[in-house]
C-alpha cells in the first residue's frame, strides 16, 4: 500500500483529503504544522508528500527544499497563491506539481495516482529496471552507457551522457544552470555555466524530433530546465 504524507495546518481540507486518499487505497498520515511535517517527511518512508504552501513554523518552500536533498519521492505543492512567480518558485524548489486552491479533491487523487505511476515507471523493481531508464522512446543502458532514441542508437560525448542522465534520473524537476553545472561539472571545474546551455542545446538536437520546439528538455524562464516525463 502506497503510504501518503499530507501536510496541511488546516484540520478540515486535511481530513477531506485523507479520507479521499485512503478510499482510493492508499495510507495517509497528516502534519499539521512544517516542522512536524518536515521530520516526518524525512524520517518515514513516504512514497509522494502533499505540500501545502502556508504553514506555521516552516513554509512549503522550505520543506520542499530540503526533502529534495533526501528523497526523490514525487511532491504536490498545493497553495491559494495564483501568481506564476509563486509557481516558478515552487516548481524551481523541487516540486513536482503546483495545484491551486480550492480545488478538487478528486482531482488531487488522480493527480496523486498519475505521479505515483510515472514515479513508478521510471524506477522500476527489479534490478534490470535498475540499469536501464526508458522514457517515451529514450532508452539509457547505464551499464555500457549506450543511448537510444526510438531503437536507434546515438552517440554521446562523456559529459552529454553525464547531463542527459541526470536529467533522466530527475524528471519534473527544475534545474538551474548553477545547480547543473555543479552536478555534472562538479564546484572546482574552471569554466562558464554558459557551458550547461550549449549542453542543453546539443541535447535537443539529438533526442529531439524539433530541437526548436523540445518536448523533452524544457526551458523554465527564469528558472532553468526541466526534464518532462
Amino acid at each position: 500500500m502506497k503510504r501518503i504524507l499530507i501536510i496541511e495546518d488546516d484540520p478540515v481540507i486535511a481530513e477531506v483529503q485523507k479520507d479521499y486518499l485512503e478510499a482510493s487505497g492508499f495510507s495517509a498520515d497528516v502534519a499539521q504544522s512544517g516542522d512536524v511535517g518536515l521530520q516526518m517527511a524525512l524520517n518515514h518512508p513516504y512514497d509522494l508528500i502533499i505540500l501545502d504552501l502556508m504553514l506555521p513554523h516552516t513554509d512549503g518552500y522550505d520543506i520542499c527544499k530540503q526533502v529534495r536533498r533526501e528523497k526523490n519521492i514525487p511532491i504536490l505543492m498545493v497553495s491559494a497563491k495564483k501568481e506564476e512567480v509563486d509557481k516558478i518558485r515552487g516548481l524551481g524548489m523541487g516540486a513536482d506539481d503546483y495545484v491551486i486552491k480550492p480545488f478538487s479533491v478528486g482531482e488531487l487523487v488522480a493527480r496523486v495516482k498519475a505521479h505515483l505511476a510515472r514515479y513508478d515507471r521510471l524506477i522500476g523493481s527489479d534490478e534490470r529496471k535498475k540499469d536501464e531508464i526508458n522514457i517515451r522512446g529514450i532508452r539509457v543502458d547505464k551499464l555500457s552507457r549506450k543511448v537510444f532514441v526510438n531503437e536507434k542508437e546515438v552517440l554521446f560525448t562523456t559529459k552529454e551522457y553525464d547531463l542527459l542522465l541526470f536529467l533522466l534520473m530527475n524528471p519534473n524537476r527544475v534545474f538551474s544552470k548553477d545547480e547543473l553545472f555543479e552536478k555534472i561539472w562538479g564546484l572546482d571545474s574552471l569554466g562558464d555555466i554558459a557551458t550547461v546551455t550549449v549542453h542543453i542545446s546539443k541535447l535537443r538536437e539529438k533526442i529531439e524530433a524539433n530541437p526548436s520546439k523540445p518536448q523533452y528538455i524544457e526551458t523554465i524562464w527564469g528558472v532553468g530546465y526541466r526534464f518532462n516525463l
